[in-house]
């Protein structure tokens, strides 16, 4: 049985506030930083390809902010302050959280949520507005790469808040996107004890520090031959199973060695791309798990 095709509704917010003395562009123009526009679209036509087609993203709306966002304690940035403080890298206000509620309330997302208008919430953003890379709100919502939101819990469901950075790539954006499916993976497996063969997302993420001669395909940040956090161009030959995961549920395949030409060289948006395409997902389910992991990836409501 093929697996259905998910088709989420996101709110997209915009972040890219008006900069008066400098003849009212965009602080992205200003700094000569990405197109937020042209981000999104990478992103979005990434998650479909490395799905192979199963998660297709639909923006509902797109609302631009002119101004910066509020953060917890009150504070604003002025245009200038925000500038001289970039331009120093250093002054950057303390601390740096965005007011989540006033960010969901001055947009109605809560109630857009709530009657089913949108799934998830997109906000591109710059460095120092004080957002995680994704936080869930909602009933009974939990760990995802963040503390989860609490006082949302009218919404009726759960759903994700994003924060992507026009300052940054793609590849960023997939690696934030890649925490989210970790934290939903192991909110999946959670009752089924590490070193039992029925986890399979223990088995996954598995790489040559943390499993000698046992590397499997790792995490966001770790590749099957990775020494540290980010070391996507380790040369260094390591004994994979990581290709076994391309043909899921059969895993029989033996390991291989492999090195990081595998997963490109140390190019971020390459690897991360490698590491989305080895996921389950095909239909069925493995020990009442889905054995297509973008439908918890995707939608937190499915997870128990």
């Amino acid at each position: 049985m093929e697996p259905p095709q998910l088709t989420p509704r996101v709110s997209l917010i915009l972040l890219d506030p008006l900069i008066p003395s400098k003849g009212g562009k965009r602080l992205s123009r200003v700094l000569q930083w990405n197109d937020p526009l042209e981000l999104i679209g990478k992103f979005i036509a990434d998650l479909a390809e490395v799905s192979y087609g199963c998660v297709d993203y639909q923006i509902s709306e797109q609302i631009v902010v002119d101004s910066f966002p509020l953060m917890e304690d009150g504070f604003y940035y002025s245009d200038e302050e925000y500038l001289r403080c970039w331009r120093a890298q250093d002054g950057f206000h303390k601390p740096d959280r965005i007011n989540y509620h006033r960010l969901l309330a001055a947009h109605n997302l809560f109630e857009k949520v709530q009657r089913g208008f949108i799934d998830e919430v997109w906000v591109m953003a710059a460095p120092y507005m004080g957002m995680y890379e994704s936080r869930m709100a909602g009933p009974g919502a939990f760990w995802c790469n963040a503390p989860p939101l609490e006082g949302v819990e009218g919404a009726g469901r759960r759903f994700v808040i994003m924060a992507l950075s026009y300052e940054r790539s793609v590849g960023e954006m997939l690696e934030s996107y890649g925490h989210r499916a970790e934290s939903m993976m192991e909110q999946v497996f959670r009752a089924i004890p590490e070193n039992s063969s029925q986890n399979l997302w223990k088995l996954f993420i598995r790489h040559e520090k943390t499993h000698p001669g046992h590397a499997e395909v790792g995490t966001i940040h770790f590749a099957p031959n990775s020494r540290h956090d980010y070391d996507w161009g380790n040369p260094a030959e390591v004994m994979s199973h990581s290709h076994a995961w391309l043909s899921f549920p059969d895993l029989s395949q033996p390991p291989r060695l492999e090195t990081c030409t595998e997963w490109g060289n140390g190019d971020t948006r390459a690897h991360h791309l490698w590491w989305y395409h080895h996921l389950p997902h095909v239909g069925g389910q493995f020990n009442r798990v889905s054995n297509n992991w973008w439908l918890y990836i995707v939608d937190p409501n499915t997870v128990k």
